[in-house]
């Protein structure tokens, strides 16, 4: 090889090198001032419920967030936002399932926000109102809106966080009861009330109708679901929705009706 194409190789491999350097130095210098930079607002992203409503709105999150931290973060750099701690500060509000934080490329600290989907309003034994997500935490009520599900009164007892690891407790069993509810399009909507009376059985009050269903225990529960919905695809329609005052479905292999 002549020494002039060495040198050209070697120039070109210097070229190379400077430049990558320069790239590295611009992305750095880059990243140095973007961590200087301040927050410039607070963005916040809600998940609708599925009704469409929210239990909690953005002024909330931002009042959350600034409650959270001892400063303003729109104020701080960039570089000193710990957004899994903003995420994790948002998440402990009992409306929040899950909630996420980031800051993008305007400098703009967004929040993303997915509400907990309330499953039962319960007004148990002692007055205390409150509602049941799909996986049993306990939402308290909110000033912006009241969901339309299932409420439950009657004997209820306190709410506990391990409600549904006890053996046997009414509010397990008042839980299960919804959630088999809510899985039947024809009873989801059908179903308006359940009332617990002091022996721990329930009893279900229908939207259409004055009547009451007895259900009892839980147990036997598919084959007594099951005979309602043959007596009201059979029988209803024939007798009338006003006929029967009680629907008695405790006894096995049976519907005993009560006239008014």
């Amino acid at each position: 090889m002549s020494s002039n194409a060495k040198y050209v190789i070697d120039r070109a491999k210097i070229f190379w090198v400077v430049g990558i350097v320069l790239v590295l130095l611009t992305i750095m210098s880059a990243m140095t001032k973007r961590k200087v930079s301040r927050v410039k607002d607070i963005a916040v992203q809600i998940q609708h419920l599925e009704s469409g409503n929210d239990f909690i709105k953005e002024g909330d999150i931002k009042t959350i967030v600034r409650r959270g931290f001892e400063d303003d973060l729109r104020d701080l750099p960039v570089g000193r936002i710990d957004v899994g701690r903003v995420g994790r500060v948002v998440s402990q509000d009992p409306f929040i399932l899950h909630a996420d934080a980031f800051v993008d490329a305007n400098n703009v600290l967004n929040i993303k926000v997915i509400q907990r989907e309330p499953m039962l309003r319960i007004i148990d034994e002692n007055g205390l109102n409150y509602y049941l997500d799909k996986t049993g935490f306990r939402i308290p009520p909110s000033k912006y809106f009241a969901a339309r599900v299932p409420v439950a009164t009657g004997t209820i007892p306190p709410y506990s966080v391990d409600f549904l690891d006890k053996k046997k407790y009414v509010l397990k069993d008042l839980f299960l009861l919804t959630q088999r509810i809510l899985k039947d399009e024809f009873l989801s909507a059908m179903v308006q009330q359940i009332y617990v009376n002091a022996g721990g059985e329930f009893t279900l009050i229908p939207i259409l109708g004055d009547q009451k269903i007895i259900l009892g225990s839980i147990d036997r529960l598919e084959d007594k679901l099951a005979r309602l919905r043959i007596f009201y695809d059979e029988g209803l329609p024939y007798e009338g929705w006003n006929k029967y005052e009680t629907i008695n479905l405790k006894f096995a292999g049976q519907i005993v009706c009560k006239r008014y």
